[in-house]
């Protein structure tokens, strides 16, 4: 498998990975993405979370919200690819060589993805974010969700 397909398929797992339905792996995917998420501190989710943030901040809806330097994304970069390296090479090596040789070369797209689930699930998790995510429920008409609650054995048209 050529370099730049493993890190083609890296980057599209991430970027899907918080908002896609999980994708179904074989056991020796699933042990594969076990290790790396079991493999990562605090430190590296908190890298990860940045690094996936640096990245949706470039989006031209969002982009004019986040200022993040060409340094700092370079960084988060570098990191971000030294911590990938050290999961697949060292810390879940062995898991890694069965799951490629068992189920293929898209158990590296799934790991990742749980990975970025994993990461995700922290970066919602945080106590400050989930509040601001329900900040929209004071805006919300709870006439009309009753009102839809209440016709819901009406059939639809």
């Amino acid at each position: 498998m050529r370099y730049s397909s493993i890190v083609a398929a890296v980057m599209c797992a991430l970027t899907c990975a918080a908002f896609a339905p999980p994708s179904v792996a074989g056991p020796y995917a699933d042990d594969m993405a076990k290790c790396m998420v079991n493999s990562t501190s605090p430190a590296d989710r908190s890298l990860f979370v940045k690094w996936m943030f640096a990245a949706i901040a470039l989006h031209p809806d969002v982009s004019s919200m986040a200022v993040i330097s060409a340094q700092q994304r370079d960084e988060l970069n570098k990191n971000t690819a030294a911590m990938f390296q050290h999961l697949l090479l060292e810390s879940c090596r062995a898991e890694t060589q069965k799951a490629l040789r068992n189920e293929g070369q898209q158990t590296i797209s799934y790991a990742f993805e749980i990975l970025g689930r994993s990461a995700a699930q922290s970066l919602m998790s945080e106590p400050s974010v989930a509040t601001a995510m329900g900040g929209f429920a004071k805006y919300f008409d709870p006439e009309k969700m009753k009102a839809l609650m209440d016709d819901k054995a009406a059939p639809a048209k």
